[in-house]
């Protein structure tokens, strides 16, 4: 499926205020000139104006910076038409671009050599054809490299909301894909139908974006709808003539502070709005029998993660504008369209955020001042109790000893710090200290240190810090981020240390029948040294 490695819904991008050059290109393809009808799209004609919308009230996109391209407009032709002269040719280093699509994706046969497995992801066009074994006039990932390049040192957001899963277009015949309605996919034309999905499981690179690396050190940001070997699609819980695409609504409605601030500390952050995106489209997912897993992608530089999604409104000054309020229906949470037209100011107490430079970047960041707060926003995700953290003694002065139990519901691999508002992390656990480092059991707690560390720990204030415990349930290499020899030694950066953790979590676990995102959980406990 289309997985972008630039994180989408550019926080970066929405966070300056708007130039005279900033350019936003909106793309919804719903109807196509050659295709069947039962392979029309519901969800694009309403997405389009949605983000249109969103652009101008939420992002701080004046009107005549943003160009739509819906159906018939949205050939190839046309597509990258605009994308030279509206995009490229007319902004220049610094200007914010935004580019949004919504419709199908496939993949076709790779013709530069660049592909690993043989097939370019690509975008589909309103005169996309079905050529001899293979679709012809569509936008190929090489397409969307050689923009970036133009477009370097702008602070540029992809947000895609269609995918081409390598396992459905190399396996369903078009007769076994058209069953599946309301999917964002093409099937390669001709497909021959096969017993069994022989590449499922496995990786493989389906990014449009082929050099993430590249994207990032030039911040990119990119959104896509699902994962590798997943299947984008439009909300059919909705009327046909209100439908968005599941991934669209969620990206517009996570922007509200109401929504997704999952610390409440006053800021969406990108990594929160990311782990709202992922719950409301595996809410949609779990209802509906033909959806397998459905895990959206953010990528993103990883010092970002914690950074706002949108410039916060009166950045540190106490308030916040809400704007709609998601209603919930029975046990399932229905997503609404957003009315901007309605709004209303809320006074409330969130700490104060602060503007960074982004390295090596025209860019301007806002994140919280505060680096005990930050965690929540790096980590982006909610604590739910399966995690516990606590301390020997509810009541610390300088120079008293503690110690530090966690408990977990579910078994993994434990990494534990302890962050202070001066903005230094110690890693706490794994540490060369302990005897042995095994994984956490379930429901059984953990001391540290414990009687055979032969020390116990020392209270330093006064201060306020937050004990960090991230309990890993997948097997994922961490000893990169969080090697043993840190542990209780080295004094490390909050911000990278948490981000570094952050980033490596958001990965695409592949070693399952089914692609997903990996399994971990989070307890944080804040305390003070008197």
């Amino acid at each position: 499926m289309i997985r972008y490695a630039a994180a989408l819904l550019l926080s970066l991008s929405a966070l300056s205020g708007a130039k005279a050059a900033d350019r936003a290109l909106v793309i919804g393809i719903g109807t196509y000139a050659s295709l069947p009808e039962k392979m029309f799209l519901e969800g694009p004609k309403n997405d389009a104006p949605l983000i249109e919308k969103f652009l101008k009230e939420k992002l701080g996109y004046p009107a005549d910076s943003i160009r739509v391209l819906r159906d018939k407009e949205a050939t190839r032709a046309g597509i990258l038409a605009s994308i030279d002269e509206w995009l490229i040719n007319g902004t220049q280093p610094g200007d914010r671009v935004y580019i949004y699509f919504s419709g199908h994706g496939l993949q076709v046969k790779d013709v530069s050599g660049d592909e690993e497995d043989g097939l370019d992801e690509a975008l589909s066009t309103y005169d996309i054809a079905a050529g001899d074994g293979d679709w012809t006039n569509v936008i190929l990932d090489d397409d969307i490299d050689a923009m970036l390049a133009k477009l370097k040192d702008r602070a540029v957001s992809i947000v895609i909301d269609a995918c081409h899963s390598g396992t459905i277009s190399r396996s369903l015949s078009t007769q076994v894909g058209e069953a599946m309605e309301s999917a964002r996919f093409l099937p390669r034309p001709h497909a021959k139908p096969v017993e069994q999905v022989k590449t499922r499981g496995l990786r493989v690179d389906v990014a449009v974006v082929d050099k993430p690396e590249i994207a990032k050190q030039n911040g990119v940001e990119a959104w896509s709808a699902a994962s590798s070997y997943q299947v984008a699609w439009d909300d059919t819980r909705l009327p046909p003539e209100e439908r968005h695409g599941v991934f669209t609504l969620s990206y517009v409605n996570g922007h509200e502070i109401s929504a997704a601030d999952s610390n409440g500390n006053g800021i969406v952050s990108n990594a929160e709005l990311l782990e709202f995106v992922k719950k409301q489209s595996q809410t949609y997912c779990a209802a509906q029998s033909a959806c397998q897993g459905l895990d959206p992608q953010l990528e993103v530089n990883y010092a970002l993660l914690g950074a706002s999604a949108v410039t916060p409104a009166d950045a540190g000054t106490g308030q916040q504008t809400q704007q709609y309020q998601q209603p919930q229906t029975g046990g399932d949470t229905q997503q609404q369209t957003p009315d901007y037209s309605q709004q209303q100011t809320q006074s409330a107490s969130y700490g104060k955020v602060e503007e960074v430079k982004v390295e090596n970047t025209a860019q301007t960041a806002y994140v919280a001042a505060d680096p005990v707060d930050a965690v929540g926003d790096i980590l982006g995700k909610p604590q739910t109790g399966d995690v516990k953290v606590a301390l020997s003694s509810d009541y610390l002065k300088s120079g008293d000893s503690f110690r530090i139990t966690v408990t977990s519901t579910t078994s993994g691999h434990l990494i534990l710090y302890d962050v202070a508002k001066d903005g230094k992390a110690t890693q706490i656990f794994p540490n060369e200290a302990a005897k042995k480092i095994t994984p956490l059991t379930a429901n059984s707690p953990l001391t540290i240190p414990d009687d055979y560390y032969g020390f116990d720990f020392e209270a330093d204030g006064p201060s306020e810090n937050v004990l960090v415990a991230i309990v890993v349930a997948d097997d994922v290499d961490l000893t990169k981020v969080a090697p043993n020899d840190y542990g209780l030694t080295k004094e490390l950066d909050a911000r990278t240390t948490i981000a570094e953790i952050a980033d490596t979590l958001k990965q695409t676990w592949t070693r399952d029948t089914e692609n997903r995102s990996v399994n971990w959980s989070l307890g944080l406990l804040k305390y003070q040294v008197y």
